[in-house]
């Protein structure tokens, strides 16, 4: 908002060069435009020796497409208080998350993951530093932080930064709550990769959000984005999707994929195929990639972020419940089985002996979830 740095004495307040101060809580700064009354309340609270009634203020935030209950906030005290024996979906339920929280629960396993997972892996490339717009909960950067890539997560959400704080990300993880719509308060930085999954088609302006992304690309950098919901075919979007021609504008260098296709490639340990954007016009979704050279064409997702570590505490994918002798995927609600169902990369029904094919791990009938899922 001033153009200046923030000045850091310590706390768990900034001030900007105009004397304004803006709460940072458990390492996240809150810093979105538009919402003066809860910032105030914020800093009073944390002013007047309220932390954790700082806390509740700033988890009951939710973005401008919310349509779901306000948290209770006799529940959302409770989390804070509680957070360090709740597991993740505990906390999900306590900030009200509904549909959500279905979402950010299973999203290890679900097709629009792998896509996303696909894509980074397909241009691949040495990468010491990311950044992330609409990082959710932080599901990708989990992987490239076990892969040692530094990460740096925004959303508008603070919650949902503040769930990737305490149930997924790594202490070393920089998160920060802002407006894409608005000034960034980031600048003259530069990273190694820059990616946005399952948000671009929510976020506007568009154009201006998009050199955000690209100013942010360091020199021989790469700029990512998956599952950006196409206008031109049905789909569950709830912001503002667009059509092929539209992609095309805004991305006339990029190579594209169908947002299956790459799913796809992750089941079939295969590289992905790009088409043109005239091929892609009825697709669900499309997924770009902009870097300084996509001349060696792309890799195969049979390894990278695509399948996790050998070391990992596998489980099997929490949507199976015992049938019988087997295991019978059970949607956690009707919603989730129309988005995710017709692609899923894991059989409705498996028998016990399927939990140890070899194939599980990279259908995502075994999953690498968080400790304390």
């Amino acid at each position: 908002m001033t153009g200046a740095p923030l000045i850091d004495d310590g706390s768990d307040l900034l001030r900007d060069a105009d004397g304004r101060l803006w709460p940072r809580l458990d390492g996240i700064p809150y810093l979105r435009v538009g919402r003066d009354d809860l910032v105030a309340e914020a800093v009073d609270r944390l002013q007047s020796g309220d932390r954790d009634g700082a806390l509740v203020v700033l988890l009951g935030d939710q973005d401008d497409w919310w349509t779901g209950a306000p948290a209770d906030s006799t529940a959302v005290r409770n989390l804070v208080a509680d957070r360090l024996r709740l597991s993740l979906r505990d906390a999900m339920a306590c900030l009200a998350f509904g549909r959500v929280g279905d979402y950010f629960a299973h999203r290890w396993s679900d097709p629009t993951y792998l896509a996303g997972l696909a894509l980074l892996d397909a241009h691949w490339r040495p990468a010491r530093s990311s950044f992330e717009l609409a990082c959710g909960i932080g599901h990708y950067g989990r992987e490239l932080a076990k892969r040692e890539v530094d990460y740096t997560g925004g959303d508008v959400v603070f919650s949902k930064l503040w769930l990737a704080r305490h149930w997924v990300l790594p202490p070393a993880a920089r998160l920060i709550c802002f407006d894409a719509s608005a000034p960034w308060p980031i600048a003259d930085e530069h990273y190694d990769l820059v990616f946005c999954h399952d948000a671009f088609y929510f976020l506007d302006p568009k154009p201006a959000i998009l050199a955000q992304l690209r100013a942010l690309v360091g020199r021989d950098g790469r700029l990512a984005l998956s599952h950006v919901h196409n206008s031109g075919a049905a789909n569950f979007s709830s912001g503002h999707a667009l059509s092929a021609a539209e992609m095309a504008d805004l991305f006339p260098h990029a190579t594209v994929y169908d947002d299956a296709e790459l799913t796809h490639a992750v089941v079939e340990a295969r590289a992905p195929r790009s088409a043109s954007w005239e091929a892609l016009g009825s697709v669900e979704a499309f997924s770009v990639e902009e870097s300084v050279d996509l001349s060696e064409g792309s890799r195969p997702a049979d390894c990278g972020l695509s399948m996790p570590f050998d070391n990992a505490a596998f489980r099997l994918n929490p949507l199976y419940r015992p049938s019988g002798d087997d295991y019978a995927i059970v949607w956690p609600s009707e919603r989730y089985a129309a988005e995710y169902a017709p692609r899923a990369t894991y059989p409705s029904l498996i028998s016990r002996d399927r939990t140890h094919a070899a194939d599980a791990i990279r259908r995502r009938i075994l999953v690498d979830l968080p400790e304390r899922w």
